[in-house]
């Protein structure tokens, strides 16, 4: 029986399960008039039972998927000759490659070597065996955990309580895959910086001025010896994130004062949506808006005016990335201007100030840590964005302030680094987990600046 199918079996059966259940707690009692007899409601032991049916079944069925594979494929190994057993892994990888793809019918049987075929023939075979196993297996843990939770229903089960406390578990383990992913993420990212910090001194990458990652595979090729130094990709960083926050925050700012205290309510219930359908547009289209529209405008621009610009220009990224930011500054502060209590407006206007004296004096006063906490933010979507600088900043590591030029920010070189056939023991690769663990920690900054000054500066009305 196929995967998909098994699964859709142990679907039905949790719902014969909770239906089952839910009756036999019905019956326990006498019928639906004296439900109230009962611990929990009737569907609490139907989910209960259902619980118990499916879950220990799903399990078993996950586990297998995921092993499957390694395991018969250990088996087909220990089949083969001494001869093919003995082959080096790159060559046996290959030969297991060819076994798959016989077996999935991507390539005809007679195409291969007559030992290929019979391994073939016992991949399939105990491909089959397992899943019938399988089958077996999940089925029968599915019919005894549902008959065993339906024989101890009775009037006092608590089986509301052991419910949700089974579901609490479940809900403290996707936390904690969420948690453990995290950690593994930081903790593979740092274990590779610092086998590059190992190769490359510290001082060279975060103080050199010349970054130049192409390494040679022999020593007596031009450019045996690459260049390390990250300033260039800090400064074209900052250059383009400076430039984008100095598009999104006027407009996503002015926008949010204008929704949340000038427009009408018909105004702000088609104009606010509108606006966020900014932050849904793929950054991918974005970096073609910049490169086939803003790119050649600006130069065209350029040229009428006498100004030298490049084709790919920080100004041309951080234009676009800029409106794509105008929609997370624009949302954030309309939240928290409109968080501002009616009663201090109301008191500033019986005081006799007008609607503009009382959002500049009051409103934007009492909301500007929420503000500045979601600029800070902001600042950090910018920085870490990628699709847009890849497509419409270029490639070249220039120090310069000179937004006409072409730069290449950390997010562009860890793309350019990892694209490819790639080798993680040279410092080329390993750089990008440096450039990585400096972009995580600028932004893990960020991150913590803004909830701070969002909880200190925050104040509390009645």
């Amino acid at each position: 029986m196929s995967p998909s199918i098994l699964f859709v079996l142990i679907v039905a059966l949790s719902v014969l399960a909770f239906q089952l259940g839910k009756t036999r707690a019905i019956a326990m009692v006498g019928g639906q008039r004296r439900i109230r007899d009962l611990h929990s409601l009737p569907g609490h032991y139907g989910l209960l039972t259902a619980m118990w049916c499916g879950l220990p079944a799903l399990v078993v069925f996950l586990t297998w998927v995921l092993l499957q594979d390694a395991v018969i494929t250990r088996l087909v190994i220990a089949q083969l000759p001494a001869a093919s057993q003995a082959l080096p892994d790159a060559q046996l990888g290959l030969l297991l490659n060819d076994l798959r793809n016989v077996v999935a019918g991507d390539v005809p049987p007679e195409m291969v070597a007559p030992e290929t075929r019979v391994a073939a023939a016992q991949y399939a075979q105990s491909r089959d065996i397992a899943e019938l196993a399988l089958t077996a297996i999940v089925i029968s843990i599915g019919i005894v955990g549902m008959l065993w939770v339906r024989a101890k229903i009775r009037p006092d089960l608590r089986a509301r309580n052991s419910y949700e406390r089974v579901i609490e578990i479940l809900l403290f383990g996707c936390s904690a895959v969420a948690v453990f992913t995290t950690l593994g993420i930081v903790l593979s990212i740092v274990f590779e910086a610092f086998r590059f910090f190992s190769i490359v001194p510290v001082t060279e990458f975060v103080f050199g001025t010349n970054w130049s990652p192409q390494m040679a595979i022999r020593a007596d090729q031009v450019g045996s010896s690459g260049a390390f130094g990250a300033v260039p990709l800090f400064a074209g960083t900052l250059l383009i994130s400076f430039i984008a926050m100095i598009v999104a925050v006027p407009i996503g700012l002015f926008s949010a004062i204008y929704l949340a205290e000038y427009a009408p309510i018909k105004v702000r219930k088609y104009v606010k949506p509108l606006l966020e359908v900014l932050a849904g547009v793929p950054t991918v289209v974005y970096g073609f808006f910049a490169v086939t529209t803003v790119g050649p405008a600006l130069r065209v621009a350029g040229e009428a005016m006498g100004l030298p610009v490049a084709g790919e220009s920080a100004l041309a990224a951080g234009l676009v990335m800029g409106i794509m930011i105008i929609p997370f500054v624009s949302s954030l502060s309309d939240d928290m201007i409109t968080a501002v209590p009616q009663s201090l407006r109301d008191g500033a206007y019986a005081l006799g100030a007008t609607r503009s004296e009382t959002i500049r004096q009051v409103v934007l006063r009492a909301a500007l840590p929420g503000v500045v906490g979601g600029v800070l933010l902001a600042i950090s979507r910018a920085i870490g964005e990628t699709m847009i600088v890849v497509m419409a900043a270029g490639l070249s590591a220039n120090l310069t302030a000179n937004p006409l030029e072409a730069v290449t920010t950390v997010t562009v070189q860890i793309v350019t680094l990892l694209v490819g056939d790639q080798e993680f023991d040279s410092p080329k690769t390993l750089a990008a987990f440096a450039l990585g663990l400096i972009l995580f920690l600028v932004t893990l900054l960020l991150n913590v600046i803004a909830l701070y000054v969002v909880r200190k500066y925050r104040e509390q009305y009645e």
